[in-house]
């Protein structure tokens, strides 16, 4: 499904992945760890078309087709989705309008029809009660005043709504509390199937005992050094990354 061959990029000129090599296939759920400056969250965004990032090498393929010069709407389009790290807030639209419109423009590009106010209504109130919102949520201005998790869970919500082939999560659980934690990891887990697939980006075991992957890599100064099962993340929470930064010498 994901497939990125020996990847670089850099922004302002400062090289942050250093050859990137990574292959996802349908019903997979890849975590990636490493400590902070590893290159995490520039990995999600190049994936996802951030276009602060510039491509030095390599390529990034979605379905066997190549997607680097595709704009992030496009790449939306195709089926992957980008959890941010940190929403930003939307004043004056409401968390209805939101999905409404991005699910409707997928549905669009697909040369589909929208769904109309009856049947979007419904669908949105399925996908809440599995995350366990009111839905008032659907009411508010989109992230603002918004807590950490609620921000998070609206994140999930999105996810549930668009459907997406390709789902990466970036550092989901940071600023979670246990129980946002739980509805956070069980809703991803509900959308899990042999359809689609996810990224998982973290520094913690933790969520990894609610959303288990089937896949660990440890990603140190751009490349990933370290790839193993769950049993990689339990190590890595015992001994944190120092034996990783050593081997690497």
């Amino acid at each position: 499904m994901l497939e990125i061959v020996n990847l670089h990029a850099s922004i302002d000129n400062k090289v942050i992945l250093n050859g990137i090599n990574l292959k996802i296939n349908p019903g997979e759920v890849h975590a990636i760890m490493g400590p902070n400056g590893s290159g995490k969250s520039t990995l999600s965004n190049v994936i996802a078309g951030h276009d602060g990032y510039d491509i030095i090498s390599g390529d990034i393929l979605f379905d066997g087709e190549s997607v680097l010069n595709f704009p992030p709407e496009k790449r939306a389009h195709l089926g992957l989705f980008l959890s941010f790290q940190y929403p930003v807030e939307i004043p004056g639209i409401t968390v209805s309008n939101f999905i409404r419109t991005a699910l409707n423009e997928i549905r669009k590009a697909k040369g589909e029809e929208s769904l109309g106010a009856s049947p979007m209504l419904k669908l949105m109130r399925e996908k809440m009660k599995v995350l366990e919102m009111d839905k008032g949520f659907l009411s508010r201005s989109l992230n603002e005043g918004f807590s950490g998790g609620e921000k998070k869970r609206n994140e999930i919500f999105q996810m549930a709504m668009l459907e997406p082939k390709m789902a990466i999560l970036d550092e989901t659980d940071s600023g979670l509390d246990i129980d946002a934690l739980r509805v956070v990891a069980n809703g991803v887990n509900a959308l899990r199937s042999d359809r689609n697939a996810f990224i998982v980006i973290t520094h913690y075991q933790r969520l990894l005992d609610y959303i288990i992957p089937d896949f660990v890599h440890v990603l140190f100064n751009g490349k990933i050094v370290k790839s193993g099962g769950k049993e990689l993340a339990i190590e890595l929470e015992k001994r944190g990354y120092d034996w990783i930064k050593k081997e690497q010498k």
